[in-house]
């Protein structure tokens, strides 16, 4: 080893070793007494060489794994230089020294970053394309505060960590280095060594935007300001699609299991967009809603354990592919709705948890850090840094994914500190109450975020509990979401349902019951994949009975479902009457469809998306007593509901009757609003859904008789186990 210009053996030795926590005060270039030294750690050469101009000078080893100085007589700062490197194996590279560059963020940017109020932090943060001095390659940065030293590894340097430590930002806490030569698709992950007993692990970027495809977890340089998108009409209606008074029938979809090609291979993201947007579109429904599309280890967490939260899931494809995908739903007239997940994270050891060796994402306490049912960790939402990482990450999807609505997963656990925890495993708020106060004023922030920054973007809260105002506005104290999944109705409903009918009349009650509160929030009625898994049964399967009244009971189903106030929700395979629960692992069943029973539940959904599209009735006034009347829920005897829809704003109307029995009503008198002709438009018991054909065909003329509260009234026939919708003949 030899005497080093101004650097103790002991400072080398750090650098050689990975242990220097400031690489940026020994390597690259310096002013010294004299000139200026270069210095290099290069444990892949056996020569080094500086390349200035016309000149090469070698580089003396100071240290036998690749430590290189060179004095430069006279020369002053700044140096240009490249480093001329023959290796051990002999190859000859021309190479920019990373640390001949300064991979600053600017002075404004670090502020926002430090006090945790940028709210695009992803156009600074983990891996940047760009030039500096004329030179490309990426600029990382990571924010890991308590970390001792921070590498980027790859194989650009062997996944050797001690190759480039990154500059730490004392202000902010953030680490940063620009290297030179690297693109788009090169791997990479962050090892950071710790103050935690010299733990040291390989972490990916918690704002990469692609990622490898598991086990490898690493992630993935990635331009995603390239793509060029088409949408430009949809994006500039959209916040008159998602006006209250629109439909809204969403479907939704398992991208890795709605279809797959060759029995197993998953379809791609531009194999959906050609496959799946049709389909949904010929459908008539309104909305896909994709179950999470953020990157994810586990395939059986189906994506709600998030461990890249800034990247699609490279099992489909890459960012673009995404973009695509999403780009033909919007030509298509179809709104995107992506599952999002800041209620917890995974514990996988190169996600978020224990990120620098301290609990920096989430709580340290396990009473509050710690999720019991799902092994998970909890953000830490009272950082302001943690809050920054998930606003940004909510608008980051809607910026460059032109994403149309957020549905919040599991939005009870965050409000709630003893959320599925025993007395004594868990720490009541500051009040003494169990309410989680940081996570409250995050989701009210996130709301005005969204709302402030994308208008038109719709947001939906998965809240199971009866906690007032999720869908009221934040200044009047609410959560500030667009609508929240009426977890109740769609419980209460699955319950009756699945009583025989013979048992219904007792139970009356249980349907009717959402009525009471209907109105008290702005509600999508849901019946997603967590009611067709985990030995629920699928919808089919659900109803009782023989055969054919299963069927007739799934279209009754529906057709009740789309009558209700509130926006649909649909999973995918229920819509024509997928037999086996879902499972992530197969496609759905596809072939059923050569069965005519399925088909016609097929053709009863498309049929009602059509109408619930152009009867506006049933979707104007979703939120009020002036949009919904009961004209019958009393007679439970023999299972009957029947009510009254309107639009305000023109005042049509539209009736709806359900039998819950499958004995046929003949002689029904039904009250009407209005004297004139009235003609049926849907009946769920049409031979051509599978039914058995009692329907009510041409007009009915209205007699003076005054029935369900109304001046007029018509006489028709209920089918067994049906739904039927009429209208005056001539609104």
């Amino acid at each position: 080893m030899n005497e080093s210009y101004s650097l103790s053996a002991e400072e080398i030795e750090s650098i050689v070793n990975g242990h220097h926590g400031d690489p940026f005060r020994v390597l690259g270039p310096h002013a010294v007494d004299g000139g200026v030294v270069i210095r290099a750690f290069l444990p892949q050469a056996a020569q080094v060489e500086v390349v200035m101009g016309d000149g090469r000078y070698p580089m003396k080893r100071q240290h036998w794994d690749g430590f290189f100085e060179l004095l430069l007589p006279d020369q002053t700062m700044p140096v240009h230089y490249q480093l001329a490197i023959i290796t051990h194996h002999g190859q000859q590279l021309l190479y920019e020294d990373p640390y001949a560059f300064t991979p600053a963020l600017s002075d404004f940017d670090e502020h926002l970053l430090a006090e945790g109020t940028h709210l695009r932090m992803y156009e600074q943060i983990g891996a940047q394309l760009m030039d500096i001095n004329g030179v490309s390659g990426v600029r990382f940065a990571v924010w890991a505060p308590h970390a001792q030293r921070v590498s980027v590894i790859g194989d650009f340097n062997n996944w050797d960590g001690r190759r480039h430590p990154m500059l730490f930002h004392h202000g902010s806490g953030i680490w940063t280095i620009f290297l030179p030569g690297l693109q788009q698709g090169d791997l990479y992950k962050f090892e950071l060594r710790t103050h935690f007993k010299g733990y040291t692990v390989a972490k990916a970027d918690p704002v990469g935007f692609a990622s490898q495809m598991r086990p490898d977890n690493a992630s993935m340089v990635w331009n995603i300001n390239k793509y060029k998108w088409q949408d430009e009409s949809w994006m500039e209606n959209r916040e008159q699609h998602h006006a209250p008074n629109t439909p809204l029938s969403a479907y939704e979809v398992h991208l890795g299991s709605w279809q797959r090609k060759n029995g197993w291979e998953w379809l791609t993201y531009r194999e959906l967009a050609e496959q799946l947007v049709p389909y949904v579109k010929e459908m008539g429904f309104t909305h896909i809603e994709l179950m999470p599309v953020a990157e994810h280890p586990f395939d059986g967490s189906w994506g709600y354990q998030v461990t890249g939260y800034f990247a699609p899931t490279s099992r489909f494809g890459t960012p673009d592919d995404f973009m695509a995908f999403v780009d033909a739903c919007h030509q298509a007239g179809i709104g995107v709705i992506v599952d999002w997940v800041p209620a917890h994270f995974p514990t996988d050891q190169h996600g978020l948890g224990f990120f620098d060796g301290t609990h920096l994402y989430e709580h340290e306490d396990p009473r509050q850090g710690a999720h019991p049912d799902w092994g998970t960790y909890i953000f830490n939402y009272g950082r302001n840094e943690v809050r920054q990482f998930l606003i940004s990450n909510a608008l980051f999807w809607l910026d460059k994914y032109h994403i149309d609505g957020l549905r919040v997963d599991a939005v009870a656990s965050m409000l709630y500190l003893d959320f599925s925890r025993k007395p004594g495993e868990w720490l009541p708020n500051r009040y003494g109450g169990r309410e989680n106060i940081q996570a409250i004023d995050f989701l009210r922030r996130f709301n005005e975020q969204v709302h402030e920054k994308y208008p038109g973007v719709l947001t939906f809260a998965e809240e199971s509990t009866a906690w007032p105002g999720v869908t009221h506005a934040t200044k009047d104290g609410g959560l500030g979401f667009d609508v929240k999944w009426n977890m109740g109705w769609m419980h209460d409903t699955l319950q009756y349902i699945s009583n025989d009918p013979v048992y219904r009349s007792y139970h009356q009650g249980t349907l009717t019951f959402s009525l009471l509160y209907a109105f008290s929030e702005r509600f999508i009625l849901p019946f997603s994949h967590d009611e067709v898994v985990h030995l629920k049964k699928s919808m089919l399967d659900k109803m009782p009975g023989d055969l054919w009244q299963k069927y007739a009971n799934l279209r009754l189903l529906y057709g009740y479902q789309w009558a209700h106030p509130g926006k649909k929700l649909l999973f995918m395979g229920s819509e024509f009457g997928q037999w086996r629960e879902w499972s992530e692992e197969r496609s759905l069943d596809w072939n059923l469809l050569e069965h005519e029973s399925h088909r016609g539940i097929q053709m009863f959904v498309r049929e009602l998306n059509e109408v619930y599209g152009r009867e506006t009735p049933l979707f104007a006034d979703d939120n009020s007593w002036e949009g919904f009347k009961w004209l019958d829920f009393r007679d439970s005897e023999h299972s009957i509901l029947a009510f009254l829809r309107t639009d305000p704003a023109t005042m049509k109307k539209l009736l709806v009757v359900c039998n819950f029995t499958p004995v046929v009503r003949h002689e029904y008198r039904l009250g009407v609003p209005d004297a004139g002709d009235y003609m049926e438009i849907l009946n769920s018991d049409d031979k051509k859904y599978g039914g058995s054909h009692v329907v009510n065909e041409g007009l009915f003329t209205t007699d003076a008789v005054s029935w369900h509260g109304l001046p007029h009234s018509i006489e028709i026939t209920l089918p067994p186990l049906g739904f039927a919708l009429f209208k005056r003949g001539d609104k």
